[in-house]
């Protein structure tokens, strides 16, 4: 499954080998959009900057998304508004108009292209509704002009919408690759195949990874999830994986030129997309608590049904997937990483709305880091812990302890079958006495250990992209047990005797 934005942009930027024992300023940790765009602005500055990646820029989020760049955000606003203060809601729609701006004016300066949308949250059933009145009360209430329809552009009749005008959609990867080109002709050094395992909480900070170590005065975790445990952010988030297609229309076909997210479930969101001189229209959804859908190849048939239903004929020419964290209280986590010593920080819980939120990140964090105030950020730093925000933590995190007696029970009781999987497909099952997991991919049948070197969850098949996924706290792993995203930091061993 590869996105649409890695195959029809590349990112050119030149890239360096791993500049072992060098001491920088700043060493960021992440090539999305929060790290590149954080990077270049301590380079404009004058700091010296290396952005490390695990695997190459626009490798997890970012060039995974459907690359909205919109203040209305679902039911985002009215879930923040519940769980902490209208202070806070007030701060961080402040934060998502600075980045947005910042976003939109900086794709002008560099020429590069984006569209003009208005974006659309809508309702199809009088329960959904309800949802989308509590959001036009918190959006009204942060001074967004949202206004209320009973009809769009769908093809189809919706119960009641939200719409904001004046939003935009872009290229994620365009995107990436200007700000790479920009850290380089500042002087930043970009390092490809670097995945950061550790770091101390000196100053100044010794960072430790795969390819070796270095030094640098502050280091940014731009990682999705951090990959230091420190501060417990694993167990105040809840990762989840969601579904995007791109669809050629037959000739003739008008498509619905907003954009464009339901509140019910199974949700749906479209959007058009520019490629070459043609219209694509893309439709996203289905989104699930990593490792716990039932069948994944099921969840993307079932947005294909969907789209040939209200677009006949529509040809799938890309499909792909995207993994986002859910913070407790639904405001994300910026700042200073808690045992730190003062010079990490960390940026995650972007909820799905990562275009904005990650150039928000971004701009507290250099701010920060430079001696700047920015009041919306530091209200967002200095929150406190709300009653509505714990319980949803605690219910998330009994929800994991069940998963993790029950997938153990499960793999202890369970023999692994004589026969290898078949193709595309994976089991999980005693060997040795130990919890192995097996699959066949592309021919090939491995075997790997089936506990997550995290915090030792049971790992679940994906059947849509290959992997095995953890139900805990969301990393993933390649058929072979190579690491594809964390929290954790290292790969899975090779089953005993293999």
């Amino acid at each position: 499954m590869r996105s649409l934005w890695l195959d029809t942009h590349t990112v050119t930027a030149e890239t360096q080998p791993f500049p072992v024992g060098q001491s920088y300023q700043a060493a960021v940790v992440g090539a999305g959009l929060t790290g590149l765009t954080t990077a270049v602005l301590l380079a404009r500055a004058g700091l010296s900057v290396v952005l490390l990646e695990a695997r190459h820029i626009a490798a997890a989020a970012t060039g995974n998304t459907t690359a909205k760049v919109s203040l209305l955000q679902g039911t985002q606003l009215s879930s923040i508004r519940a769980h902490r203060s209208q202070e806070l809601l007030q701060a961080y729609v402040e934060g998502n108009r600075e980045a947005q701006a910042w976003l939109l004016r900086y794709l002008d300066e560099r020429g590069i292209s984006y569209q003009r949308r208005t974006a659309y949250t809508v309702a199809h059933t009088p329960q959904g509704a309800q949802l989308l009145n509590a959001e036009y009360d918190a959006a009204v209430a942060a001074g967004l002009p949202v206004h209320r329809q009973d009809s769009t552009e769908l093809p189809y009749p919706v119960e009641s919408a939200l719409a904001l005008e004046d939003q935009a959609q872009i290229h994620p990867v365009e995107v990436l690759d200007a700000l790479a080109e920009e850290l380089v002709d500042r002087g930043g050094q970009i390092v490809e195949g670097a995945r950061l395992i550790d770091a101390d909480s000196g100053s100044p900070v010794q960072v430790k990874t795969t390819q070796g170590e270095l030094q640098a005065e502050h280091l940014i975790l731009a990682t999705g999830v951090p990959v230091l445990d420190r501060g417990g952010y694993f167990a105040k988030l809840k990762g989840h994986r969601s579904y995007a297609m791109a669809y050629r229309l037959p000739q003739g076909t008008v498509l619905p030129q907003g954009m464009y997210l339901s509140v019910d479930e199974p949700s749906r969101s479209t959007r058009t997309v520019l490629i070459a001189g043609e219209e694509l229209l893309l439709v996203g959804g289905n989104g699930h608590v990593v490792g716990r859908a039932d069948s994944h190849s099921a969840a993307v048939a079932q947005i294909q049904d969907w789209t040939q239903q209200h677009f006949p004929g529509a040809e799938c020419t890309h499909r792909w997937s995207a993994q986002d964290y859910r913070p407790a209280g639904y405001v994300p986590f910026f700042g200073r990483l808690p045992r730190g010593g003062g010079n990490i920080y960390l940026a995650t819980g972007y909820n799905k709305w990562g275009m904005t939120n990650a150039v928000a990140a971004a701009l507290a964090i250099s701010s920060e880091i430079l001696g700047g105030q920015m009041p919306w950020a530091q209200q967002l730093a200095e929150r406190g812990p709300s009653l509505k925000g714990a319980l949803t933590s605690v219910k998330d995190n009994a929800e994991i302890g069940a998963h993790m007696a029950k997938d153990w029970a499960g793999a202890e009781l369970s023999t692994l079958p004589d026969e290898p999987p078949v193709e595309g497909s994976g089991v999980v099952g005693r060997s040795s006495g130990k919890p192995v997991a097996v699959s066949t991919v592309d021919g090939t049948t491995r075997k790997v250990s089936a506990v997550c070197p995290h915090m030792g969850g049971i790992l679940q098949w994906n059947d849509a992209e290959c992997s095995w996924d953890c139900p805990l706290h969301a990393s993933r792993f390649a058929p072979d047990g190579t690491l594809l995203e964390g929290p954790a930091v290292d790969d899975l061993k090779p089953a005993q005797g293999e």
